[in-house]
């Protein structure tokens, strides 16, 4: 599964961390949210079962490989989607 470039994954976590610094800096809480509660609670209901369903594909790979996956768990939770770039990343290495 040698799919991923090296130059395509610095991009996006470069584009990810650009965007996210972006989206932390201009959200300064001036005015009222448009969104309703209930959104706002659906939103986060599907963000956290996709991180969890992401997660146990993770613990799949791993294990199908051989590798440790509970070394990930807490730069997971921190930020989810370039430790699973990194991850990916890690598990596509060759190993010599």
């Amino acid at each position: 599964m040698y799919v991923w470039s090296k130059r395509l994954v610095i991009g996006l976590l470069v584009t990810f961390v650009t965007l996210e610094g972006l989206f932390f800096f201009l959200t300064g809480g001036g005015a009222d949210s448009q969104l309703h509660v209930r959104t706002t609670q659906w939103i986060t209901v599907n963000y956290i079962l996709l991180v969890i369903w992401i997660f146990v594909w993770m613990i799949d790979q791993a294990r199908v490989r051989g590798k440790n996956v509970w070394m990930w768990l807490l730069p997971y939770i921190v930020c989810p989607l370039p430790t699973l770039v990194v991850f990916i990343l890690f598990l596509q290495r060759r190993i010599a």
